[in-house]
């Protein structure tokens, strides 16, 4: 089994990469692969709505969304994690978030996913809801930990000294391990994830 891990953050090895880190251990400890996928410093446009992806299967723009959505077809879980700026997630997050659900959802649905958000001071709860909404609305279980899945600090050194971001770090990948675990055990034992019934889209405006 295998969690992808994406780190939103222009850092390489900053402080979402700290956080994510902490979630790959303690996978690992629980015999789970994990990769954290880096989204980079490069621009990352954001989602035009030409549905050009429901043709052909991949986005136009053929860049890292793509990279990323070959990856998750072999992917069991996901953590998308990022640096919190202006109470949201990043912009680079954020585009890529929204061209991946649209454009390659259906290799993450039905798969377990929680998101990390790494910030100095405030702003991560809304950053934390914000990111929560693209698993909820694509039948993705949400895995939770003890606390909201958030760190603080300014450097990593600084968020190695938040202990208890870390240990939530730590408790959010013990309980991903434990869930894919039970999905694997379920899907030996004939239990799958419940098929949907076609789509009933409802216009608020007639």
């Amino acid at each position: 089994m295998k969690v992808l891990l994406v780190n939103g953050s222009p850092h390489a090895k900053g402080c979402t990469y700290t956080a994510l880190e902490e979630v790959a251990g303690a996978l690992n400890n629980q015999s789970i692969e994990t990769e954290i996928f880096w989204l980079g410093v490069d621009p990352i446009a954001g989602c035009i709505g030409c549905a050009s992806c429901r043709k052909t299967g991949e986005c136009f723009r053929k860049d890292i969304v793509n990279e990323f959505s070959e990856k998750a077809k072999e992917a069991d879980g996901f953590i998308f994690g990022t640096p919190v700026h202006y109470a949201a997630a990043s912009g680079a997050l954020t585009s890529f978030m929204d061209r991946a659900f649209y454009s390659a959802g259906s290799a993450m649905a039905g798969k377990p996913g929680a998101c990390v958000a790494s910030c100095r001071r405030g702003g991560a709860t809304a950053t934390f809801d914000q990111l929560n909404k693209y698993m909820t609305i694509n039948g993705m279980p949400v895995v939770s930990s003890q606390y909201w899945n958030m760190v603080h600090g300014n450097t990593p050194d600084e968020v190695r000294r938040d202990l208890e971001g870390l240990q939530t770090m730590r408790t959010l990948g013990n309980n991903m391990a434990w869930l894919l675990k039970c999905i694997a055990l379920g899907k030996e034992n004939g239990i799958t994830f419940p098929e949907r019934e076609p789509a009933v889209k409802t216009n608020f405006i007639r």
